[in-house]
This record gives structure tokens, C-alpha cells and sequence, in this order.
């Protein structure tokens, strides 16, 4: 049954094989590449048949991941995206017909994954330039750097408070 109702899947600019995507997730941004003909190769759970938003949510806490193939708005779902080829200036991309080849090469494959040092942008990066990058992971490990000092610098602090306090006068 046709239905008269716009496409709500109707990005800004078509994506073109090898860019990469750039999802907007409520808390975080998911990464994929695109393959063509509506489809994208991520990193998803290990365990299937969850819904986007929980194996999404999910994927963050894992230490493996599946390579899928998944149609680009099944995996955007409710949320947002963008092409976001950001680190063109600074890496040369390999020609598209090698992107697509490494990543057809990884689908169904089980591989390793940490948010922090081999996450979904660190994925897709090594796909597209054939080195692993993930601005968002290098700003996670700054954050989790100034936490630290500071709170290492408080309990220096404290130390010292408590040990001019306990002298006697």
C-alpha cells in the first residue's frame, strides 16, 4: 500500500561510498561507513536482535562487536546524521574501491572493541584512511586526564589542610 507521507529519511546531501556517517546518538555519536545503495557497515553487539537504541547503548560497555551491514536509516532510526569526513585534511583517504573492499572483507566478523582505544570511529577510520582514529576517544581520555589531576591535586590539598590542622599550637 503507497502511503503519501514524506520519506522522514530524507538526508540533506546524499552520501557517497567510503564517507563516513556521523550519527547523533542522546549521549554519544555512533560512526559508520557508507557502502552505497542505502547501506552502511558498523560495529553492533555481539548479541542480536536487540532494537538500535539498546544494542547502540549497549556497544558502549562491550569488549567485542560484530562487523554488520545495515541499511543507513535502520540504524539512524529516530536519530540524526551527518557526513562528517573531517580528517581529509590531515589523512589521505584510499581510493573508494579499496574502502569498500576492506570493509566488505569484515562483515560478520567478530573483532575487538574499546571505547577508548578501538571504538566504531576508530573502525571506520581505519576503513576509510588506513589509520585508526577517534577525535572522540582522544577528548574521553583528556577528560578522564583533568579528572584525575584535579582529584589528585584535592587530595594533596586535603592532606596538607588536614596536616596543618592536626599541629600543635
Amino acid at each position: 500500500m503507497a502511503s503519501n507521507e514524506p520519506d522522514r529519511f530524507d538526508p540533506p546531501e546524499r552520501p557517497q561510498p567510503g564517507d563516513l556517517i556521523e550519527i547523533f546518538r542522546p549521549a554519544y555519536q555512533h560512526w559508520a561507513l557508507y557502502l552505497g545503495d542505502g547501506y552502511i557497515v558498523n560495529l553492533t553487539p555481539v548479541e542480536e536482535g536487540q532494537s538500535t537504541a539498546v544494542s547502540s547503548v549497549k556497544s558502549v560497555f562491550s569488549r567485542k562487536a560484530v562487523v554488520r551491514m545495515q541499511l543507513l536509516k535502520e540504524v539512524v532510526g529516530s536519530n540524526s546524521f551527518r557526513i562528517n569526513n573531517k580528517y581529509d585534511d590531515n589523512h589521505t583517504p584510499l581510493p573508494v574501491c579499496d574502502i569498500i573492499h576492506r570493509a566488505q572483507l569484515f562483515i560478520g566478523q567478530e573483532v575487538s572493541y574499546d571505547l577508548l582505544g578501538n571504538n566504531c570511529e576508530h573502525f571506520v577510520t581505519l576503513l576509510r584512511y588506513g589509520e585508526g582514529v577517534s577525535e572522540q576517544a582522544s577528548q574521553a581520555i583528556g577528560a578522564i586526564s583533568l579528572v584525575t589531576a584535579a582529584a589528585g591535586a584535592f587530595s594533596v590539598l586535603g592532606l596538607i589542610n588536614n596536616r596543618s590542622s592536626n599541629r600543635p599550637d
